[in-house]
């Protein structure tokens, strides 16, 4: 997943816009592109900001493109649910889909590798959180 993707990303429960980003893992590519600045015409995911708020010379699209993420979290600053993105993919399932077990599955996966590097903030919110514990929703 490139962080130009986060200009286009919105919480598919409650569609707020952006989704902030933690990064786990990443890959950069040693090969330089040439793109026009801005890439992203609303939201510098890298940067964390939109993009009318920042300064032409804080944008290095050209960097920015090099980086693909593999592992993190996209989290819903308005909702607080949180999205995995595994093997470089956002798995941006809504509520109804994300309590069978199949998806549930990864994303206990998930949790058991990178748990103790997600701020307890993004947890402690998370609707599904009684969910992903194996007790009953109320």
């Amino acid at each position: 997943m490139r962080y130009v993707l986060l200009n286009l990303l919105a919480c598919p429960m409650c569609r707020s816009f952006p989704l902030k980003l933690y990064v786990f893992e990443e890959v950069v590519i040693d090969k330089k592109f040439s793109v026009r600045t801005p890439f992203c015409d609303l939201y510098c995911a890298r940067r964390g900001a939109y993009v009318k708020d920042l300064q032409q010379g804080e944008l290095d699209c050209s960097e920015c493109v090099r980086h693909d993420i593999t592992w993190g979290i996209l989290h819903c600053t308005n909702c607080g649910r949180w999205y995995p993105v595994i093997d470089g993919i956002p798995f941006m399932y809504p509520d109804e889909l994300r309590v069978k077990p199949r998806i549930r599955s990864r994303e206990e996966e998930f949790l058991k590798r990178f748990g103790n590097r997600i701020p307890p903030e993004v947890l402690e919110r998370d609707p599904l959180k009684q969910v992903r514990a194996g007790t009953p929703r109320s």
